[in-house]
């Protein structure tokens, strides 16, 4: 597979200016689809402003000799705390869809987490993940489906593939988004969620015009704590779970032998009114106390976001919509730009509050006045 990398156009310099541009080349309803969030979309705009109210406490004169941004996460060398956060259908922003993604992020050591609902087949996302020399963590994201052995066979592609860890979602059975039903949108004929080739069809609807089409019928099949058990016994990798946001779903999630958890309130896509996610961050590591590693993702625009999350009790970050901006301006190139963008951010951030590495990088870092 091959790219052909459009110029990216000039004064392009920050993950504002890609979202702009991309606005501008994306049909309506697909733009309609990847920007939009749940309900009224308090969530999602929440998300952005939470990091706007933080303020960050500038230091001067530190030694800044040996600075880097590495870390380590779940056994695996990172050369700074950034992963492509999984997003369904690439390929409405890019033709090359999630391959070109993965070109782009492994091209300046970015870690990504490969979708459910990509419309490219993991086994081609890795190729070119690796073909670009990709040297962080490739991973899976998981929706259980109803058919338990046709998860079983797409934990088995994904491990196949060369991906290292899985993230079962778990915030997501059920949304309401008005701004994609207002736009009407649909999938371009030829594109579909390709890890579900083959899938049997669920069973029928249960809910009639006077029943609960939530309760009964979406709901069926849902994940629950229990099915925790069987995705242990049906993976040799470590399992994250995505989508938890309350510091008792955190702390069950460690008792169940989890790995670590995202989080994340999907984006503002899933239950609206829920909190900016770096508001719930404070509460949950103070709770989970370090015992499992907390990612985070929702509003990431700027390096300074990724230190103020870091600075809260994060591991690391997922860069979410930025990506598919950039990916829609630029492909390949686009998608590398923008993560050395917020990686140039993130190094000037530290060195402007004296945090020479990550483990610098604690509460005294966020202005209190």
């Amino acid at each position: 597979m091959s790219f052909v990398a459009p110029p990216i156009p000039p004064g392009i310099v920050c993950a504002a200016d890609y979202e702009a541009e991309a606005r501008q080349r994306m049909d309506a309803t697909a733009w309609a689809y990847l920007s939009g969030g749940s309900a009224d979309e308090l969530t999602l705009r929440w998300n952005r402003e939470g990091f706007d109210r933080l303020r960050l406490r500038g230091r001067v004169l530190a030694d800044m000799a040996g600075a880097n941004t590495r870390l380590d996460l779940l056994g695996a060398p990172l050369e700074h705390p950034m992963l492509v956060a999984p997003m369904a259908f690439h390929r409405l922003a890019h033709p090359g869809g999630e391959a070109a993604t993965a070109l782009g992020a492994a091209a300046v050591g970015t870690g990504m987490v490969v979708s459910t609902q990509s419309s490219i087949p993991v086994e081609e996302i890795a190729a070119q993940y690796a073909a670009g020399g990709g040297r962080a963590p490739l991973w899976f994201q998981l929706y259980l489906q109803h058919d338990r052995g046709f998860t079983r066979a797409l934990i088995q592609r994904a491990e196949a593939a060369g991906c290292t860890a899985l993230v079962l979602t778990v915030d997501a059975p059920v949304s309401i988004r008005n701004r994609e039903a207002r736009a009407g949108f649909a999938l371009p004929p030829g594109m579909e969620a390709v890890h579900l080739r083959g899938l049997p069809p669920a069973p029928p609807n249960r809910a009639g015009m006077a029943e609960s089409a939530v309760f009964q019928g979406m709901l069926d099949a849902a994940p629950t704590w229990r099915d925790l058990e069987w995705l242990r016994a049906a993976t040799r990798l470590p399992i994250l779970l995505k989508g938890v946001t309350d510091p008792e779903d955190a702390l069950r999630a460690a008792g169940e032998g989890m790995a670590g958890i995202i989080l994340s309130n999907h984006g503002g896509r899933a239950l609206d009114t829920l909190p900016a996610t770096i508001d719930l961050l404070p509460p949950m590591a103070e709770r989970l106390g370090g015992q499992l590693p907390i990612l985070l993702d929702g509003g990431i625009r700027r390096g300074t976001d990724v230190v103020k999350a870091l600075a809260l009790g994060a591991k690391a970050v997922l860069v979410g919509r930025p990506v598919l901006h950039a990916l829609a301006v630029g492909g390949p190139v686009g998608v590398a730009h923008l993560l050395k963008i917020l990686r140039t951010e993130l190094e000037a951030a530290m060195a402007l509050t004296g945090c020479r590495d990550l483990a610098s990088i604690g509460p005294e870092v966020i202005w209190r006045g």
